[in-house]
């Protein structure tokens, strides 16, 4: 690429970044304004705001539209959170640190986001039981069960909390699956948000990007009563929305399947850095989503 033509792509990427910022913005404005919006508009405006930073985006299937529901996918990108709002808007799940960033956190808190207390295990009844009034409400909410972005050529077990949310509801759950590959077929790991990005850095690498396909596969939903306990329920999600071979269920060891129910949100766990290695916790760790640099 010859000097004119890195001038171009770069125009063309600050053009993106700014679109994606208005969007954003936009958004936030309708909702400080208490404006009601039909759902039809808010599914655009998601659509928008990730094609805005040049993903094409692909959704196949559908969530019901109405009632309330559990929404679940895997995790790879800030894009997921707009991208399963094309599905259904929905109210997301985040770490309660947000509610205390200056100006953002009070925006973010007026726009219906629903917080965890990552690090107070005694809290997470209480997160359980808001999530499940905001479901008996007839609300959709969004949660990511990883609990921590991951590349999107491996993928975490999915926490249970958050599925005893649904249950308690009598909802049901409607697993997502999330990808991202290039309009030739092969995956793309530009828009994964893991390791020491920054998201000022993360968003200049996808609208910087060329040919990326964001793709939210609608799986059939998972009624209420279908499963005795959040265990099961967890398993079936997961089922649904990934390859069981792109787990790794070797980092959590002999600890995998009692470790406590952690993880309701993106950022419950630290980001994997570039070459961490792979190794089970120690008794008393939390668990960490360590990928190789190969698979980054």
């Amino acid at each position: 690429m010859d000097a004119r033509d890195s001038g171009v792509a770069a125009v063309k990427a600050a053009a993106r970044f700014a679109a994606v910022v208005a969007l954003v913005l936009a958004g936030v404005l309708v909702s400080q304004a208490g404006l009601r919006v039909p759902a039809g508009i808010v599914r655009g405006w998601c659509r928008w705001t990730v094609r805005a930073s040049g993903v094409r985006v692909r959704i196949s299937g559908a969530a019901p539209s109405t009632g309330g529901l559990l929404l679940v996918a895997n995790h790879v990108s800030w894009l997921d959170i707009p991208l399963l709002g094309a599905v259904r808007p929905a109210r997301m799940l985040a770490k309660s640190d947000i509610r205390r960033w200056p100006v953002a956190g009070a925006l973010v808190a007026r726009g219906g986001v629903l917080f965890i207390e990552r690090d107070r295990i005694r809290a997470l009844p209480e997160t359980v039981a808001r999530i499940a009034e905001a479901l008996r409400g007839g609300a959709a909410v969004v949660a990511f069960p990883e609990g921590s972005t991951w590349c999107g050529r491996a993928q975490g077990p999915f926490r249970r909390a958050v599925f005893q949310a649904a249950l308690d509801a009598g909802v049901p759950v409607q697993p997502v699956r999330v990808r991202y590959r290039f309009a030739e077929g092969g995956a793309s790991t530009t828009p994964a948000y893991v390791g020491d990005d920054s998201l000022l850095a993360s968003v200049w690498r996808v609208v910087s990007a060329r040919g990326v396909l964001a793709e939210a596969e609608v799986r059939p939903v998972i009624g209420p009563g279908g499963h005795p306990d959040r265990r099961a329920l967890a398993a079936a999600a997961q089922t649904a929305v990934t390859d069981m071979d792109a787990v790794v269920p070797h980092l959590w060891g002999e600890h995998g399947s009692s470790w406590p129910d952690r993880g309701l949100a993106a950022g419950d766990h630290p980001r994997p850095t570039a070459g961490a290695q792979l190794r089970p916790p120690a008794t008393g760790d939390r668990p960490r989503s360590a990928i190789p640099a190969s698979l980054v």
